[in-house]
């Protein structure tokens, strides 16, 4: 099974547990936020490196989800469970008046589609640094950066799933990619698929 497939199913699964929740299923909707957890969890890590208030974030945000069930009408359980998580970091930023992270996308004046990227990469580059180097590197990377490399490497996402997260458009998701992989690339000249994909096994 390729990873779409695997994504696709996935979401069938989850849409059954959301599927129950609204009907009131406490028991499923437990199974599908934990099902959830790491996601959630492993993406806040993106904006703070504070635990605790990730976990509090995500506490918060399972029981407005839980109590406004009836009311949300969802096509893709994760994206809309990482957007609404997005939605939340965000206003508890303002709060703070730290809204930086949020605010720095890269406005490339013309990047090709990205999957030129991709594809230059998969034939170029070799398995030949360890995952403590990829991981050090992300980490460095600026925060819209790193969150559409969560989204496309360790989520498997499209573009326009990113973006519709993200809530910017396609094009801007395809630069923030390419910036991305430009700036790893450079920091780890071996740099390839099964090393961005080894990195979520550090978490």
């Amino acid at each position: 099974m390729n990873k779409r497939q695997r994504i696709v199913e996935e979401n069938h699964l989850l849409l059954d547990l959301w599927q129950q929740s609204q009907s009131g299923d406490s028991v499923a909707f437990c199974h599908l936020a934990d099902k959830l957890y790491r996601t959630l969890f492993n993406y806040g890590m993106n904006f703070t490196s504070d635990r605790e208030f990730i976990k509090d974030s995500i506490q918060e945000l399972l029981i407005h989800i839980w109590e406004k069930r009836q009311k949300i009408e969802i096509q893709f359980v994760s994206i809309y469970f990482l957007r609404s998580l997005r939605n939340q970091l965000l206003q508890e930023f303002r709060k703070t008046s730290n809204t930086r992270i949020f605010l720095d996308i890269d406005d490339v004046s013309h990047i090709s589609d990205y999957r030129n990227i991709e594809t230059e990469i998969e034939q170029n580059e070799v398995y030949s640094e360890n995952q403590f180097k990829v991981r050090n590197a992300i980490n460095e990377l600026p925060p819209r950066q790193k969150e559409a490399i969560f989204f496309k490497y360790f989520e498997g996402m499209e573009n326009e799933q990113i973006a519709d997260i993200m809530q910017v458009n396609r094009q801007s998701v395809a630069n923030l990619l390419f910036k991305a992989i430009s700036t790893l690339k450079v920091q780890i000249p071996a740099i390839s698929y099964l090393l961005l994909i080894g990195y979520q096994l550090l978490f």
